[in-house]
């Protein structure tokens, strides 16, 4: 079993899991399984209401980050302003895509999943599995934006919804 690089994340410090998204290390605990000693990062991910251990030496390489910057949320917001880029392809594929994109735990990934997915009052209305898949990605965004700026989520969700709506008024 090779030893990748272990994460210096601390308790209290909010983390990205690609499956999940924004969640809080609670704490760091030495557990055994199957006869090993690991030491686990203990994250809390509240508004699921789920908690999820990840071994410290695996949290890298499952993709597991600290928040973005302030300069890549103001990109994802920019990204958000872009007019919607809609594939021809069969909505399986795309749905396939925009769930790679959701679970891969990327900022600027997320925002096009929401901008392209988007829809104003005067537009058809969405199926099922497009408005669950755009929920989950605004949900996404809009934890992080939140987290990152030290706002509430109802604040970032404001935020996120101008954004959108000035690009429809634009």
């Amino acid at each position: 079993m090779s030893k990748s690089k272990k994460p210096d994340f601390r308790p209290d410090d909010f983390v990205v899991y690609p499956a999940h998204g924004v969640g809080r290390i609670v704490t760091i605990e030495e557990q055994e399984i199957a006869g090993i000693e690991l030491e686990l990062f203990v994250v809390s991910f509240e508004k699921d209401k789920m908690t999820l251990r990840v071994p410290t030496h695996k949290a890298t390489e499952v993709g597991m980050r600290s928040l973005s910057s302030p300069d890549v949320v103001s990109k994802a917001m920019d990204t958000l302003k872009g007019k919607a880029k809609v594939k021809r392809a069969m909505w399986s594929r795309r749905a396939q895509e925009y769930e790679q994109k959701i679970n891969s735990g990327d900022l600027i990934a997320i925002a096009e999943v929401v901008r392209d997915l988007h829809r104003t009052d005067d537009q058809r209305e969405q199926s099922y599995s497009e408005r669950q898949l755009y929920e989950a990605a605004l949900e996404r965004l809009t934890r992080e934006v939140a987290a990152v700026s030290g706002a509430d989520e109802a604040k970032a969700q404001e935020a996120v919804g101008s954004v959108l709506m000035s690009r429809v008024a634009a």
